[in-house]
């Protein structure tokens, strides 16, 4: 308002220098006249233009920019769609951010490392994706507002108090799986099928807790079922072949281990005739069978929404519950090719 009437007053006082100026003609007066009006009208519409630029950033986010940290355990398709879609959020709240993207590649002391820097930076928050990331940097800050995704059970891992009430400085988004849902998938695709091999990382907490869901499955299921587990990539392949003979059928949840490997598992297993039911699709795009799991990436848009509820809103991240996916956001994938390989008939699905 204030630059308008600045702006007006100005114009005012052209008009009447204008006017006030001698003038041998009549013409030459028409002639000021006419050009202060344009003048006139030309500053009104700057001004006007101004206030609504004025009023246009206003309704912008906060004109704050952000420091942001990520922290991703290891580079698989699940993972990297949650971080997607968690930048994806931001942009599309119009948050300015600067985002420091780190990559454990696996590593768990590399975790820490990571996690101790993101803290040092003071960033005004931080992205944990998949568990150990996660545990790694909530133990390194109880300030900084912590978002996790791609985590199972929070409140098993340790993160929170509990799912619906965090009470500390962390929260997020949980990629808990229709276990239940993927064990009925298996049984249609492969009703032959009697014994089921359970394969996970026993380094992962949330892989135990989809273990144990799908054992308490296959039992419901009238199936029964065998754990195999690796404490790194480095003993899938071994761990796979022991499988061969013993198992009608693999089953591997969401764990972080085994879909960076995945390649590997169906390397073994489909070469030998072994089909693999899995927790997420990029497990089965790398040569799974077929899953009905969660879109990893509406996942991470989500805590991405929760991130701008907290930097912007200031919501208490204490107060935030853990955020779930509903099952509409479910979606069957299948491998074609694989199916080809191992003889089996998609159709059953249809």
């Amino acid at each position: 308002m204030k630059k308008l009437l600045a702006l007006s007053l100005t114009v005012a006082m052209a008009i009447g220098m204008l006017t006030g100026c001698g003038s041998d003609s009549a013409a030459g007066q028409d002639t000021g006249t006419e050009a202060a009006g344009t003048a006139a009208k030309e500053t009104e519409a700057t001004a006007q233009e101004a206030a609504d630029g004025g009023e246009e950033a206003a309704g912008a986010v906060d004109g704050q920019t952000y420091k942001i940290g990520v922290i991703q355990l290891v580079e698989h398709a699940a993972l990297d769609a949650a971080n997607e879609g968690f930048v994806a959020a931001l942009d599309d709240a119009g948050v300015s951010y600067e985002i420091d993207q780190q990559n454990a590649q696996g590593d768990q002391s590399t975790c820490q490392t990571i996690a101790e820097k993101l803290v040092n930076d003071g960033n005004d928050l931080i992205l944990a994706i998949a568990t150990p990331a996660a545990q790694a940097v909530a133990g390194a800050t109880e300030d900084i507002p912590i978002l996790v995704t791609a985590v199972t059970d929070p409140a098993d891992a340790g993160l929170v108090e509990s799912n619906e009430a965090p009470g500390k400085n962390v929260s997020g988004t949980s990629d808990l799986t229709p276990v239940k849902e993927q064990i009925e998938l298996l049984t249609k695709l492969l009703p032959d099928a009697k014994k089921v091999g359970i394969l996970y990382c026993s380094a992962e907490s949330n892989s135990v807790l989809q273990a144990d869901m799908a054992e308490a499955a296959c039992a419901e299921a009238g199936l029964t079922s065998e754990v195999f587990t690796v404490s790194s990539s480095n003993e899938i392949q071994q761990v796979v072949e022991s499988m061969v003979g013993k198992v009608d059928v693999v089953y591997t949840p969401t764990d972080n281990t085994i879909a960076a490997g995945m390649a590997t598992v169906t390397m073994v297993a489909n070469d030998n005739g072994l089909p693999t039911i899995c927790g997420e699709e990029g497990m089965v795009d790398a040569g799974g069978l077929a899953t009905y799991g969660i879109d990893y990436y509406q996942l991470g848009y989500m805590a991405g929404e929760q991130a701008v509820d907290i930097l912007v809103n200031g919501a208490d991240i204490a107060q935030m519950p853990i955020g779930y996916l509903s099952a509409d956001k479910c979606t069957l994938a299948t491998n074609e090719e694989t199916a080809k390989i191992l003889g089996i008939d998609l159709s059953v699905l249809e």
